[in-house]
């Protein structure tokens, strides 16, 4: 019995190994099968056991093309049976993939990433009004917390006026604006460490929007 043992090492390789041993060999055999018709009513059957192994993916829409193209490629395209769908060949396969295009915009302030650049066209686009004022404060407000957790502890709202400044042509100037942006502790906070501490920020938080509510924010 011990001479009798196969180790995985001394084995065939498993070209799709997450269907299992068992599969492979099902498909190996139903290469070597003479019989046409034989060899087809085989096909099915592996076909509905790679089904079982997958019922997560019966409810894709092409979930039997793709159970019959992983059949030939475990076959390693070696199996001729009558497939409903267009066999796939080893070409296709080992075509490799068109390359993404990427952003290749290189923004002199990374800190604040692609897309508020995005969110500034976007509000440069809108008519003047109070939503827009709006959207310009909390581009400003996500400005300055994008500068606080890559830069600084503190930066004061002046600087990120000059940036939002910079970034949008000069079309959204809020230095006009007799309004402060969001207090920096606001904007980057700690996780509390216990449920006591998380009830402590909570009250002061609600404290703090209660003193607040007779100004403006945005």
């Amino acid at each position: 019995m011990v001479e009798n043992i196969e180790y995985n090492s001394e084995r065939p390789k498993l070209i799709i190994p997450e269907y299992g041993r068992h599969i492979q060999k099902m498909v190996d055999y139903a290469v070597s099968i003479e019989d046409r018709e034989e060899r087809n009513k085989v096909a099915q059957a592996i076909i509905g056991v790679m089904g079982n192994l997958n019922p997560h993916l019966r409810d894709v829409s092409d979930f039997q093309h793709k159970l019959w193209d992983q059949l030939f490629i475990i076959s390693d395209f070696k199996l001729d049976a009558d497939s409903p769908y267009p066999k796939p060949t080893r070409e296709l396969l080992e075509e490799r993939p068109q390359p993404l295009e990427y952003p290749q915009n290189h923004p002199k302030y990374r800190f604040y990433g692609n897309n508020i650049k995005r969110m500034i066209d976007v509000c440069i686009s809108w008519e003047e009004g109070e939503l827009k004022d709006a959207l310009k404060f909390t581009i400003a407000n996500h400005m300055k917390k994008s500068y606080l957790n890559w830069n600084k502890d503190t930066v004061e709202d002046k600087a990120i006026f000059n940036h939002l400044y910079e970034l949008s042509d000069g079309k959204i100037n809020l230095a006009r604006f007799d309004e402060d942006l969001t207090e920096s502790k606001n904007l980057v906070r700690s996780r509390p460490t216990n449920s006591k501490s998380r009830t402590t920020n909570t009250r002061k938080h609600h404290n703090n929007n209660n003193k607040g509510r007779s100004k403006k924010r945005y």
